[in-house]
C-alpha cells in the first residue's frame, strides 16, 4: 500500500498514542511516588524536617504500599465491560480525575487518620486506576494498524517507565524542598488535572469519531483492520468458554503475572532496599532509585527499533520475535537479581549498576508479551487485558505484605536475598511457560462469526446454534436466526 493511502507519516493515530503515553506517565507517577513518600514521611531527618514525621512500623508501611492493589484488582474486570460499552475516551478520563482529587486530599487525610487513612485513600485510588489498562489496550486496538502496532503500542506503554523515572527522581527532590513530602501529592494532582484537559480536547474513541483526522488516514486504519464497512461499529459477543479453555491465553496470563510480581518488588521496594541495606539518604535514594527506570525507559526504544527492523527485514516470525525479546527481558533480570542479593553497602555502586541493568533488560516485556494480547484477539483486547491485568495484579497486592513478613530488619542483606531470589525464580518459570505455549496467532475464537453453544446461551435473543463439533476447522456451524 502506498504512503498516499496511509495518510500522513505522523498522524492522529500517533497523537492518540502520545495521549496514552502521557496518561500512563501521570497516573504512574501518582501511583509510585508513594514508595519514596513513605520513606520521607517516616524519616524526617533525611528530608525537609519542617513537616510531620510518622512512627509507622514496617508492617504498617507495607499496608500502605499494598492497599492500592487491593482496589486496583477489583475494577479490572468491570473496566473491560465499561470500555466496550462507553469507549475509552469517557472511561479513561475517570481515573485521572479521581487521582488528581485524591492526591490533593492525601496530606490532609494522613494528618487526620494516620496510616489507616493513607491506606484507605490509596485503596480508593486503586479502584479508579484499575480502569486504565483495559482502556489503553482497547484504544490501541482501535487506532493501531497491524504494521504500526509495535511502534504505537511500545511507545504508549513506555509511559510506565517514564512515570517510574519521574516518580523516583522527582519525589525525593520535592520532599527535600520547600513543599516537603506533601508536595509529592500536590504535584501529582496538578499533572493529572492537566492531562484531563488534553484528553477531553484531543482524544477520540476511534478514527471515524475523530474530528481531527483526515480521510486518507481514517480509511487506512479501517482498511487495515479488515473491516472496510466499519470495524469500530462491531460489538462481537465475548466467547467466554473458548477464552477460558485456551492454552495460549493461560500462557499469557502466567507470563504477565510473573511480570506483575517482579514490577511490584522493584518499583515499591527499591527505595526501602537502598535506604536499609545501602544506607542512602532520601535525596540520593530517590535519584538512584530512578536510574533503573531511566534505563528501562531508554531501552524500551532500543527494543522498539530492533523489533521494527527485524519485522521489516523478515528476520523472524512475529511469535519468534516476541518470545526472543521476552526471554531477554525475563531471564536477564533473573540473573541480575540473584547477584544483587549478595551485595552490601560497601558495594553500593555495583548494586545500583545491576539494578539498572536488570530494569533495562526488562524493558522489552511490553513488546515481548503485552502486545500479544492484541495480536491474539484485536476484537476482545480490552476485556482480555482486564482479565490478565486483574489476575496479574493479585501478586503486586501480596508482594509488599510478603516483603513485610520476610524483611523484618530493613538493613538485613540475607533477608533481601530471599526477596530477590524468589523474584528471579518467578521470572524464570513465567517466561518458560510463555516459550512453550505462547503464540501471537490470531485465535479462532476472535472471529466475528465464532460462537460456542454455551456462549450463545448467555446472549438474550442471540443466534441458536446447531450443536455440532466446533473444533478449529474450516467448517462453519449451522445458524438459525430466531
Amino acid at each position: 500500500m502506498s504512503a498516499d493511502h496511509k495518510g500522513p507519516v505522523i498522524g492522529i493515530r500517533h497523537l492518540q498514542a502520545l495521549l496514552l503515553f502521557l496518561a500512563i506517565v501521570v497516573n504512574y507517577t501518582a501511583r509510585l511516588s508513594v514508595s519514596v513518600a513513605v520513606v520521607a514521611m517516616t524519616d524526617a531527618a533525611t528530608t525537609n524536617p519542617s513537616f510531620p514525621e510518622y512512627d509507622w512500623t514496617g508492617a504498617q508501611k507495607s499496608y500502605v504500599l499494598s492497599s492500592f492493589y487491593w482496589g486496583y484488582i477489583i475494577t479490572q474486570f468491570p473496566a473491560g465491560f465499561l470500555v466496550r460499552r462507553f469507549g475509552a475516551k469517557a472511561v479513561l478520563l475517570i481515573p485521572a480525575l479521581a487521582t488528581a482529587f485524591l492526591s490533593g486530599l492525601t496530606p490532609y487525610c494522613v494528618a487526620w487518620g494516620g496510616w489507616q487513612a493513607f491506606s484507605t485513600i490509596r485503596f480508593v485510588e486503586g479502584l479508579f486506576q484499575g480502569l486504565i489498562f483495559p482502556c489503553i489496550h482497547e484504544h490501541l486496538a482501535k487506532w493501531s494498524p497491524p504494521e504500526d502496532r509495535n511502534r504505537l503500542g511500545a511507545f504508549a506503554y513506555s509511559g510506565a517507565d517514564c512515570g517510574s523515572v519521574l516518580a523516583m527522581a522527582s519525589s525525593g527532590l520535592i520532599a527535600n524542598g520547600s513543599m516537603g513530602w506533601p508536595g509529592i501529592f500536590y504535584v501529582s494532582a496538578g499533572t493529572c488535572g492537566l492531562w484531563c484537559l488534553l484528553w477531553v480536547t484531543l482524544g477520540a474513541n476511534n478514527a471515524p469519531s475523530s474530528r481531527l483526522i483526515g480521510a486518507p488516514e481514517r480509511e487506512h486504519i479501517e482498511r487495515s483492520m479488515k473491516r472496510p464497512d466499519g470495524f469500530h461499529a462491531q460489538n462481537i459477543p465475548i466467547p467466554w468458554r473458548a477464552i477460558w479453555t485456551s492454552v495460549p491465553f493461560y500462557a499469557l496470563l502466567i507470563v504477565r503475572s510473573a511480570q506483575g510480581w517482579a514490577n511490584s518488588t522493584m518499583q515499591l521496594q527499591t527505595p526501602s532496599y537502598m535506604h536499609g541495606v545501602l544506607e542512602m539518604d532520601i535525596k540520593s535514594n530517590a535519584l538512584y532509585s530512578a536510574l533503573p527506570f531511566l534505563a528501562m525507559w531508554g531501552m524500551s526504544y532500543v527494543y522498539l527499533v530492533f523489533a521494527d527492523v527485524a519485522m521489516s527485514r523478515h528476520w523472524m516470525s512475529l511469535t519468534t520475535l516476541r518470545k526472543s525479546i521476552n526471554t531477554v527481558s525475563y531471564w536477564g533480570p533473573a540473573a541480575a537479581l540473584i547477584g544483587i542479593g549478595f551485595l552490601d553497602k560497601s558495594q553500593a555502586s555495583l548494586a545500583i549498576a545491576l539494578m539498572t541493568i536488570n530494569a533495562g533488560l526488562n524493558a522489552g516485556s511490553g513488546i515481548g508479551s503485552i502486545l500479544t494480547i492484541i495480536d491474539m484477539s484485536p476484537n476482545h483486547s480490552g476485556m482480555l487485558m482486564a482479565i490478565v491485568n486483574g489476575i496479574g495484579n493479585i501478586f503486586p497486592l501480596l508482594t509488599p505484605l510478603l516483603v513485610g513478613v520476610i524483611v523484618t530488619e530493613p538493613g538485613s542483606r540475607s533477608q533481601w536475598q530471599i526477596v530477590f531470589g524468589m523474584t528471579a525464580v518467578v521470572f524464570f518459570f513465567g517466561n518458560l511457560v510463555y516459550l512453550i505455549w505462547g503464540t501471537t496467532e490470531q485465535q479462532v475464537w476472535d472471529a466475528e462469526d465464532f460462537l460456542t453453544p454455551r456462549d450463545s446461551e448467555c446472549i438474550p435473543n442471540g443466534p441458536q446454534i446447531d450443536l455440532k463439533p466446533m473444533a478449529n476447522t474450516a467448517a462453519k456451524p449451522d445458524i438459525k436466526t430466531t
